[in-house]
């Protein structure tokens, strides 16, 4: 699949359906979004109707031009906007991106939902773009995040000290985690069987049988 139709793209499978975030997702959205524990590690808020505004425009612009793939997040079980996640830091040269932006609605956390959405994202990178690596990154402090990273297989780079200003002033250390294209099969196969990996793919990869 040619990376320029990404805002074309529409995944599914038993529970998520992932699609562009839309102009029309506002009410949806509104439902949900005004929920000042979403956004404790965010540099985004959403606390006002214009700071909701002003995300969903973001996003919409920010696919048309392919800069992120902004997604929403339909939980099939109910057939409700559930929140989002994003295609961001697109390098089709390097055959590498990043899998962020990521956040639900507070009921619709703790149900695998999450699980079944960045199985779609990573499905599609590694067997339709052909991608060689898929990155993550987080607040160093956000230890929910980071342990789903670490149950899913992924490989804890690093931190980047002092990254950038979060809304209240603070520094963030920004810590990244990576899945290459020959630890897919092992995360694949985990994310299918609903189990948490106790070592990183990479590990696993060279473990032999």
């Amino acid at each position: 699949m040619a990376w320029k139709d990404l805002a074309e793209v529409r995944l599914e499978n038993d529970h998520a359906r992932l699609r562009p975030i839309a102009l029309t997702d506002r009410a949806a959205l509104a439902e949900i979004a005004f929920d000042a524990d979403i956004w404790r590690y965010f540099v985004q808020r959403i606390d006002t109707d214009r700071d909701l505004d002003r995300f969903i425009q973001q996003a919409v612009e920010d696919t048309a031009a392919t800069r992120r793939v902004v997604f929403a997040v339909i939980d099939k079980a109910t057939g409700s906007l559930a929140g989002s996640m994003a295609y961001g830091n697109l390098a089709e040269a390097d055959r590498r991106l990043e899998i962020g932006w990521s956040w639900l609605g507070r009921a619709y956390r703790g149900k695998g939902l999450n699980r079944w959405a960045k199985f779609l994202l990573l499905q599609h990178a590694f067997e339709r773009l052909d991608c060689e690596r898929v990155e993550f990154k987080t607040d160093v402090l956000n230890l929910q995040a980071r342990k789903g990273l670490q149950n899913i297989g992924a490989t804890e780079e690093g931190v980047l000290r002092s990254f950038n200003y979060m809304p209240d002033g603070r520094r963030r250390d920004a810590i990244y985690y990576s899945i290459l294209r020959h630890e897919w099969p092992i995360v694949r196969s985990g994310l299918l069987k609903e189990a948490k990996l106790t070592r990183a793919a990479s590990e696993l990869a060279g473990a032999g049988p």
